[in-house]
């Protein structure tokens, strides 16, 4: 291929989302909201406005001549411009009056809000996939024991399953987020040049009217709000709360899949590995975490993203300037396509994932001598010990083992060494029944239970029996 090839819609996204932000659909969306915009104007009483007009713009909608509006646009450097000449074309009829009263941002933030609207709704479906495969994932993993890690050193027992419910937590976290959007959604609306709706109320000269010209307009597009006070544009504040969230999604994966990375290191997880998939073209036994490791990149440019949608807002000259316009052609599409793959993908690796109970056990058995430590401190001290002069002895010994592995390549022998100190009031059915203890996991499986009942499987019910917003 000789030309560059966007990487983002054609490696890292799918169809359905990048048909809402193709060239066709942002057309489209524009035609529908000249014809909300005629519509509503012909119901409140506009005379110049006439159903034939309408009804010859709903025929044409989709015979669009992109070729026409790319040389109109030459022309007037304007793409709006251009779009209504190219409308006008195949609507002789309906040609004057086609963009009544409007501004150019009277199609594009409204059809902005429209796509996004749109891509949210796969956004919710992706978040809800994704939910679903960890609820599995952790019905399957919760009583598996595990290592916890603090500063990514041994800290304590935790099942497999109650750490994926910490990933479902911040992904539902998310899902509020979005819902909490869709409660506060609204439009642009129709307000004229600066949102003064001036030139609504010289075409009407009725106050009232145009007033239900803006609801009666986005009531047509399938809306129920519109913002009260808007400039030349919607609030790009909004669109900082939209960004806000994909980038919040983005960080839930990013530490979903640096933790799989982490711990497929140890052989205790792994990601589904195709059978014809190469790791390594030099190492042949390399099976590294490439989905983990490509959602970690893609995640870092969603979430870096948010500082162009700070800086649109920030810098919003007054009214309006057109600064704005070509960062957010880039940022809101990608954003979107980038968020959706990534969910998807993990999803896919939570529903492949490969768990190694055994290898997760013998690291855990390997660091539960360290571990058991304080519950043996306190055993001592029931026996009447002093806490003080006990802490002093089983640290040395702790030190001590720790020295051998880490230099000798010793097995931990720490249990051992504890139980010869004849200082250490317990015997061995003291350590034995420590040692085979389950209770250093706490209340791992309960959480996990109690979590998956309380939060995620009313969720997940609720999806099915509301598919649609």
């Amino acid at each position: 291929m000789s030309e560059y090839e966007d990487v983002v819609s054609s490696r890292y996204s799918y169809d359905e989302m990048k048909g809402i932000f193709s060239e066709h659909s942002i057309t489209h969306t524009w035609r529908l909201c000249w014809i909300a915009l005629a519509e509503a104007e012909n119901e409140l009483g506009l005379k110049q406005v006439t159903k034939e007009m309408i009804a010859e713009m709903k025929k044409h909608i989709d015979d669009i001549d992109f070729a026409a509006a790319k040389e109109k646009e030459k022309e007037t450097q304007h793409d709006v411009m251009a779009h209504i000449y190219a409308y006008g074309l195949v609507c002789p009829k309906a040609k004057g009056i086609i963009h009544l009263g409007a501004t150019a941002q009277c199609v594009k933030c409204n059809t902005d809000l429209i796509l996004q609207h749109r891509a949210l709704k796969i956004i919710r479906q992706d978040l809800i996939g994704l939910l679903n495969a960890l609820y599995h994932l952790i019905q399957r993993t919760k009583h598996n024991p595990t290592l916890s890690y603090t500063h990514y050193q041994p800290a304590q027992p935790t099942t497999i399953g109650r750490r994926f419910c910490s990933y479902a937590q911040d992904y539902l976290a998310d899902l509020k987020e979005l819902y909490l959007i869709f409660e506060d959604y609204a439009l642009r609306g129709a307000k004229g040049a600066t949102g003064t709706q001036a030139s609504y109320l010289e075409l009407f000269g009725d106050a009232k009217k145009v007033k239900k010209l803006d609801l009666l307009f986005a009531k047509k597009l399938g809306f129920k709000k519109v913002f009260p006070i808007t400039t030349q544009t919607y609030t790009r504040k909004f669109d900082i709360r939209i960004a806000s969230l994909l980038a919040s999604i983005c960080s839930t994966s990013k530490k979903f899949a640096t933790d799989i990375r982490l711990l497929s290191n140890q052989g205790i997880l792994e990601e589904p590995f195709g059978k014809e998939q190469v790791g390594s073209s030099a190492m042949p036994y390399k099976r590294n975490p490439m989905k983990s490791e490509q959602l970690c990149s893609l995640c870092r440019k969603v979430i870096n993203n948010l500082n162009d949608f700070y800086d649109v807002y920030s810098e919003q000259w007054l009214e309006r300037t057109l600064d704005d316009s070509a960062i957010r052609r880039i940022d809101i599409p990608q954003n979107f396509m980038l968020t959706d793959y990534i969910l998807r993908k993990t999803t896919g690796i939570c529903e492949g994932m490969i768990v190694f109970e055994k290898q997760s056990e013998k690291l855990l058995m390997q660091e539960l001598p360290f571990l058991i430590t304080e519950q043996i401190l306190m055993e001592t001290v029931k026996k009447g010990a002093s806490r003080q002069e006990m802490h002093e002895i089983i640290k040395k010994h702790c030190f001590e083992c720790a020295k051998e592995i880490k230099e000798d390549g010793r097995e931990n022998n720490l249990a051992q060494k504890l139980e010869a100190d004849h200082r250490i009031p317990l015997d061995s059915d003291d350590f034995k029944r420590i040692l085979s203890s389950r209770l250093f996991i706490g209340l791992s499986v309960e959480q996990a239970d109690d979590f998956c009942k309380g939060q995620l499987e009313p969720v997940l019910k609720a999806s099915k029996a509301k598919p649609g917003k």
